[in-house]
């Protein structure tokens, strides 16, 4: 259930912290007072589009919190799933949005992304609002009632479903692929074989443009080389065209030297035998600089093969692949759609086999579907219109009518529509064409009471469920939200007296003024404070003794019909 609600800095709320309970909550205020807000924050809370209008005047950053408690197995193990472990059974969402745009979600802490928290908060939370209503004379919205309803019956069916159907689709997809007049086939058979023949021709190995490379620069470069190590080679002593003394006699003079007092001094001796070893290196360095002097020549036909050979490594590279290993899937791709070229005939034989099976897989499996759609149909349409008695369409008929698509889906082939009569010898028409504002409302919120039962989901809020309706029906309407509270907490925006008698919390929401600034805020009435704004919402701006006797006994009559019907 959600346990506290606390928003910070938007749009009229400058700073609001409610505690909601279990069961029916209830808020009220006067028209433009700001109850949509309180909507609105949670849809941001869990993923909704935010934008800077909604910006509290002069604020640099909104804040909206929500602090879930949750402790039903089913639920925990889904929010595993996410990675989302509460923390004392408690989940707390908070999303904030600044000035400059920027937004950032966290559950318990930890940021995550849009998706995961809108994928949380669909397990926590069901906003049911006028828009939603709407979504009724949608009639694909009516198979996914549907289907919902008899999720488990359907869970591994339906999989299997998904499974074939998406084979089913590979298949057709490879079909579609091989619809190639002969002509072009034949083209691009030809054009297949030269650059698989290039390729081959090329005999790329691994690590050889490399080698090449290394190779090529030595070879373009050995003049600048040899000049170098000739220059190396001069200096340390390799060279009689040099007047002055060059490092290797230097070198021997300081060796002599040392090794005339070296039996004077133990720390000397040390010293002789750092230097000994040092002529050691310097002589092994000279030998290897004369080895790779030696070494630097290269036959110029040798040279302009190397270059030919990297051209050619490039050029394949350029248009096969950037790597051998590119390459050479690029080689077993087209390697592949010419062997199906050549064996066109016996491979699209094939694959229509394939269809044909997986059509006759899915007819198999779309019709086991569809006879349990149409089982769990008549419990359905049962429970919706016991529903629909309740709130008040005493002579009501409800059916969902089945229609077959020309074609499968990874959903089968049903089409379902909602059919209603809500009068005598009238007969059953699709829900969207004959259905008011006011009865779509009713006929949703039965919609929701049957699926309550069946949805895991904690917490209901219903927004303006009460459009166009008044007197006999407003007060079904509230019996109806009084009896799904039993098992669930809902919070309830409403403008009609009836239901707020019926909340077992009453919240009031209120918009007030300095002559600056207009702020909004959500405070929990008392019982006193709750009849006080029941006969406000009775009799209007006067509040007469009448008026607030009638605000009492309708109180009074709420917690019997409550008493009544079992309510905790």
């Amino acid at each position: 259930m959600l346990e506290n609600l606390h928003v910070k800095n938007l749009a009229l709320i400058q700073e609001a912290d409610v505690d909601f309970t279990d069961h029916l909550n209830v808020l009220t205020g006067e028209t433009g007072a700001g109850k949509s807000i309180l909507l609105g924050s949670m849809n941001l809370a869990l993923g909704g589009r935010m934008s800077k209008d909604m910006l509290r005047a002069g604020a640099k950053e909104a804040l909206v919190e929500l602090v879930f408690y949750e402790d039903r197995e089913e639920v925990l193990e889904k929010l595993a799933r996410l990675d989302i472990r509460p923390e004392d059974q408690r989940i707390i969402i908070s999303r904030r949005y600044s000035v400059t745009g920027r937004t950032s979600a966290r559950i318990n802490g930890e940021q995550v992304t849009l998706a995961a928290l809108k994928e949380a908060g669909s397990l926590l939370l069901d906003i049911h609002s006028q828009h939603e209503n709407q979504s009724l004379m949608n009639k694909e919205k009516h198979l996914e009632i549907l289907d919902r309803y008899g999720m488990e019956q359907e869970k591994e069916l339906r999989s299997q479903l998904k499974e074939t159907y998406t084979a089913y689709r590979k298949v057709c997809s490879r079909l579609q692929q091989m619809e190639v007049p002969e002509e072009e086939r034949l083209r691009e058979k030809a054009f297949l074989e030269y650059e698989m023949a290039e390729i081959e021709q090329a005999q790329l190995k691994d690590g050889e443009e490399e080698q090449l490379e290394e190779a090529y620069q030595k070879m373009k470069n050995s003049g600048e080389i040899a000049e170098g190590l000739s220059m190396v080679m001069n200096l340390l002593g390799d060279s009689t065209e040099s007047a002055s003394q060059t490092a290797e006699e230097l070198f021997l003079h300081s060796l002599r030297a040392i090794q005339r007092i070296k039996n004077y001094d133990n720390d000397i001796l040390e010293l002789s035998d750092e230097l000994e070893e040092l002529e050691s290196l310097l002589s092994q360095f000279s030998s290897d600089v004369r080895h790779y002097l030696d070494q630097v020549s290269y036959d110029e036909r040798e040279f302009q093969e190397v270059e030919d050979r990297l051209d050619k490594i490039r050029s394949i590279k350029a248009r096969y692949g950037n790597t051998e290993e590119e390459v050479r899937k690029y080689y077993q791709k087209i390697s592949e759609k010419k062997q199906l070229y050549e064996e066109y005939e016996e491979t699209r034989k094939r694959l229509e086999t394939q269809k044909e099976g997986y059509q006759q897989e899915l007819e198999a499996l779309c019709g086991q579907l569809s006879a349990i759609r149409k089982s769990v149909a008549e419990k359905l349409t049962g429970q919706i219109a016991e529903a629909l008695k309740d709130l008040n369409f005493l002579e009501v008929q409800f059916s969902i009518d089945f229609h077959r698509l020309p074609y499968f889906t990874d959903n089968g082939y049903d089409e379902a529509e909602f059919l209603i009569s809500t009068n005598p010898g009238q007969a059953p028409k699709p829900l969207g064409k004959i259905a008011s504002g006011g009865e779509l409302s009713r006929i949703m919120l039965a919609v929701k009471s049957v699926m309550a039962e069946k949805d895991q989901i904690g917490t209901l809020i219903f927004d303006e469920i009460d459009t166009g309706i008044s007197g006999r029906t407003a007060q079904k309407v509230s019996e109806k939200l009084s009896m799904i509270a039993k098992s669930h907490q809902v919070l309830c925006i409403t403008h009609l007296p009836q239901i707020a008698a019926m909340a077992d919390s009453h919240f009031k929401i209120e918009k007030s003024t300095d002559g600056m600034m207009t702020t909004t805020t959500i405070a929990s009435m008392d019982e006193k404070d709750s009849v006080g704004e029941l006969a406000r919402m009775l009799g209007g701006a006067r509040i007469t003794q009448a008026v607030l006797k009638s605000a009492q006994e309708m109180r009074m009559l709420a917690e019997r019909q409550k008493s009544y019907a079992g309510h905790v």
